[in-house]
């Protein structure tokens, strides 16, 4: 067998290939940054200050995950150097003792080349000396000298090095996605919105016209026997946000409310509602791509729960599920509520039924704790997307952190639900709900 040749430093190394290389990375890096310049200067001349904002906030989070890739360059050596006992470190592994003997069998010590290896034991102790940043190979564990394991070893610090790049990727494609998406399911409601501005329009909301309450559309469709019953009520509504989540009767109805509420009297035929929600829109979205210090520590805590035995592969995909579901059924609840407020007020209501929401309808009296949760939804949904890419580079499609194809299975596709869920569905509904509330209006109109 052929003895193995040790890698080159830069002194051993071509300048020309060394020039190549950093050209690329130099050219790479400005074509980035000048895309991003564009794209903001854009931003200014279409006058869409609050996506501009976004832009800077995004790249405040790629400069923050550059800093911390940084960190871990520069600590990578002397962290590897703190040693720990071998029965603390054999503690909340990934893998069981079973599948890591199989994966990593431990090797068996070569005596044929002793002689041959000793000379070069003492190039070796002068080179343990000399710090030296080896990102992208596995060295040996100097802790087993001492009988001890390292926290983390170097190349585990390389490994960890390619995860925060890939979730920086995938945050910003999920920050994208999100905004497309969102405004695209707004596109629907132009059509309801030019039809306010029609003269039958004007004649079928006839604001001198009486009508029992029940008998509106708004009525009809939210004033019914399950609507007087907790249970039956977030049932019904935890169903409506798949079909239909925002119909065209409660655009036109918070439409009316939200007109009646803020503006002067015959704003109507001139008011663009559906411009202003957008607008609103992109003011959540401002939120959406800064990641606050407390979905950083729920980050953490996602690292810290693949461990072997709580088999998170099967219930960390469901959690931004099950909030995002829990918070659209809460939205159309909201609206159901618009209604019955409305009834409570008088069966006969003059022109169109007139909702008057305010923030006790929503948690805590505080509206904005509903985009915090999805925000928290999205940022963990692509936090476990980036998750499943680099377990996928790094170990293969079938790993320790997900075992058999089912489990793979069933994380991309609630990955795709909840995006779709959040972005098309929950989102622009939270944005039409909000706007109506006085205590959330944006001082844009």
């Amino acid at each position: 067998m052929a003895d193995k040749v040790d890698e080159k430093t830069l002194q051993q190394t071509s300048t020309w290939a060394v020039a190549v290389v950093c050209f690329f990375l130099l050219l790479f890096s400005i074509v980035i940054e000048k895309l991003i310049h564009k794209l903001g200067t854009w931003f200014k001349i279409k006058n869409k200050k609050a996506l501009y904002e976004a832009l800077e906030k995004v790249k405040a989070e790629l400069m923050l995950m550059g800093f911390i890739s940084l960190l871990l360059t520069i600590g990578q050596n002397y962290i590897s150097q703190i040693c720990v006992s071998e029965s603390i470190a054999a503690s909340m592994h990934p893998c069981s003792e079973s599948e890591e003997a199989k994966k990593y069998p431990p090797k068996k010590k070569d005596t044929k080349n002793d002689e041959e290896n000793s000379g070069r034991k003492l190039l070796e102790l002068v080179q343990s000396y000399i710090p030296r940043r080896s990102l992208a190979t596995k060295g040996y564990d100097k802790c087993a000298e001492k009988g001890k394991v390292a926290f983390v070893s170097s190349y585990g610090m390389h490994q960890l090095h390619i995860f925060i790049f890939v979730l920086a990727v995938c945050h910003v494609i999920y920050c994208i996605v999100t905004y497309a998406l969102g405004k695209t399911k707004m596109r629907r409601w132009k059509r309801w919105e030019a039809e306010t501005k029609t003269i039958e329009y004007q004649y079928s909301h006839d604001p001198e016209r009486f009508r029992f309450a029940r008998d509106t559309s708004f009525g009809r469709r939210h004033l019914n026997f399950w609507s007087k019953s907790t249970i039956t009520l977030w049932i019904v509504c935890f169903f409506r946000q798949f079909f239909g989540s925002v119909t065209r009767v409660d655009y036109l109805t918070l439409r009316h409310g939200f007109i009646m509420a803020h503006l002067a009297p015959g704003s109507d035929g001139r008011f663009d509602f559906r411009k202003y929600i957008q607008r609103s829109l992109e003011e959540d979205f401002k939120t959406i791509v800064e990641i606050s210090p407390v979905i950083w520590f729920v980050a953490v805590l996602f690292l810290l729960t693949n461990t072997n035995g709580l088999h998170s592969f099967l219930w960390q995909p469901f959690i931004p599920l099950v909030v995002i579901l829990i918070v659209g059924t809460k939205l159309q609840v909201i609206i159901t509520k618009l209604g019955l407020l409305i009834q409570e007020k008088g069966d006969i209501v003059k022109g169109m039924p007139l909702v008057q929401p305010g923030d006790h309808l929503f948690w805590f009296g505080r509206p904005r704790f509903i985009l915090f949760l999805i925000h928290l939804v999205l940022f963990t949904n692509a936090f476990q997307l980036a998750f499943f890419a680099w377990t996928t580079y790094e170990f293969q499609l079938e790993n320790c952190y997900h075992k058999t194809i089912v489990d793979v299975v069933i994380r991309i596709s609630v990955g795709v639900i909840v995006q779709i869920l959040c972005s098309y569905v929950t989102l622009p509904l939270y944005a039409l709900v909000t706007q109506v509330s006085s205590a959330h209006i944006y001082t844009h109109t």
